[in-house]
């Protein structure tokens, strides 16, 4: 009972912030579109997003720390309800600072809910640290799955009432004000170990540089999702010309994401024995 009322818990804070931010993935560019602005000024605003992303992920488990668990959770719910709702502005400098807390936000997604996740596991309930894994596991499932249903609503939304690309961005915001309620009324605060940000930068710096096999990992992730940002990037300006329905097109992209995870999981399996060694 008291591992199902912990996933439990965990979902119901998670989800809704997840649904949030999948939701502006199908209407962004075209929202930037709608302010006349050419693709070299598009680009930028791409970018600024994707380089705050970088730099607050550098310090976010440090803030996290400091802040603790629920408060960065509730900190996600308002920094990204402030970003939806600076999309509804057309000025360039202000949709600059909206992507700059766009990446405030998405660093703080994947680093407070997580570490609250694992510090309850085996902080709180001294679980197996294979529990973890199934938790994230099922995290990851539930992700496809809200990430699908999130593009057929922007679709519903923006395409089908006519409301244009601001709508899905006004539909997040009930979303992170629930789950930001939620964090509130059933999590703990969840403070972490308070480590210096130049302990913890020294310490993944070293492991990096000493470690040959750490760096290649890297270099080989860091060419990959540069593939994946200028599939991003792209695909609606060159779809959108055509008439596609956006967001059933992004839930495509995330059902064929889902199957790649699954046939993963599958080619690992003891029945195939695919492991890497």
């Amino acid at each position: 009972p008291a591992w199902g009322g912990f996933q439990r818990g965990y979902y119901r804070v998670g989800g809704p912030a997840l649904a949030a931010d999948w939701l502006g993935g199908a209407y962004l560019y075209k929202l930037y579109q709608r302010g006349g602005f050419l693709e070299g000024q598009i680009a930028i605003l791409y970018v600024c997003g994707f380089a705050s992303t970088v730099l607050f992920g550098l310090v976010s488990s440090s803030l996290v720390d400091r802040l603790g668990r629920k408060k960065s959770c509730v900190l996600f719910s308002l920094t990204y309800s402030i970003c939806c709702l600076v999309k509804l502005s057309r000025d360039y400098l202000v949709l600059a600072v909206g992507r700059v807390l766009g990446g405030l936000s998405t660093a703080l997604l994947f680093s407070a809910f997580e570490a609250w996740g694992g510090d309850e596991h085996v902080e709180r309930y001294d679980w197996g640290g294979e529990w973890i894994a199934v938790t994230f596991s099922g995290g990851a499932f539930w992700n496809s799955i809200i990430a699908g249903g999130a593009g057929g609503t922007a679709d519903f939304f923006g395409g089908g009432l006519g409301l244009g690309p601001v709508a899905p961005g006004g539909v997040s915001i009930p979303l992170l004000v629930l789950g930001g309620v939620f964090a509130v009324k059933n999590w703990d605060g969840g403070g972490g170990k308070k480590r210096a940000f130049s302990k913890g930068g020294g310490d993944g710096l070293k492991c990096l540089l000493s470690d040959q096999r750490v760096l290649l990992l890297g270099a080989i992730q860091a060419l990959f999702e540069s593939v994946i940002y200028i599939f991003i990037f792209l695909w609606t300006p060159v779809l959108d010309p055509h008439g596609a329905p956006l967001g059933i097109v992004f839930s495509a992209f995330m059902a064929a994401s889902m199957l790649g995870s699954s046939l993963y999981r599958l080619a690992i399996s003891k029945r195939y024995h695919l492991q890497p060694v």
